[in-house]
């Protein structure tokens, strides 16, 4: 990466020099993104991505409470290291989008915890809050896969709206690959309204 390619000038995003990325699931190569907004995202990557075809990409949004405090309310840490481990083992691309709370930000998402305590589901929640069922954008995931000249994916996901929304900004999705779900005994409501409210599409048991 060079310094002629780090920002693009017509769409003020930046994007920094790429780095090695030593974890406990792999080593990886990785580099950021600051958006037009200022928002800063991560790109975690194995392979020479670059240029290619059918791709493997997760598109993933930020979860604090379960992914550095290991939150159960939810399954987002498990699907990111499967992500990564999926990547490790041949190639591929996780966008890792800071996006907290499906998009509503860890301030409320805190507080649409409170109205779950109370009784509501994550949907509920949000609309007790007056605040939409999901507000995360692709745009910049688009981006991403545009600047690496990524011709197409194959992307790892549950959600249709992931699904439609990248595909919106010109992607083109020759194949959607199933996450796992990951139960435990405190997630079990978050799980049930994801398949019966916002129709992601669980993988068969």
């Amino acid at each position: 990466m060079n310094d002629d390619s780090k920002k693009n000038e017509n769409c003020g995003i930046e994007f920094s020099e790429e780095i090695a990325l030593p974890t406990r699931l792999g080593i990886f190569k990785a580099f950021s993104v600051k958006d037009d907004q200022g928002k800063e995202h991560m790109v975690v990557f194995k392979g020479e991505v670059r240029g290619k075809s059918n791709v493997l990409v997760r598109i993933h949004s930020e979860c604090l409470t379960a992914e550095a405090l290991g939150s159960l309310r939810c399954d987002c840490r498990e699907q990111l290291e499967e992500a990564l481990s999926k990547i490790e083992q041949s190639e591929g691309v996780v966008i890792y989008l800071r996006q907290e709370g499906r998009g509503i930000g860890l301030f409320n998402k805190v507080q649409a915890y409170y109205w779950q305590d109370k009784g509501l589901d994550t949907v509920e929640a949000n609309r007790k809050l007056g605040l939409a069922d999901d507000l995360r954008g692709y745009k910049i995931a688009a981006d991403i896969l545009k600047y690496l000249n990524i011709n197409s994916i194959r992307l790892l996901t549950n959600n249709p709206e992931k699904l439609k929304g990248i595909k919106e900004y010109g992607i083109d999705v020759v194949a959607r690959i199933s996450t796992s779900v990951f139960p435990n005994k405190f997630n079990q409501k978050y799980l049930k309204v994801k398949e019966e409210k916002m129709d992601h599409l669980f993988p068969l048991s």
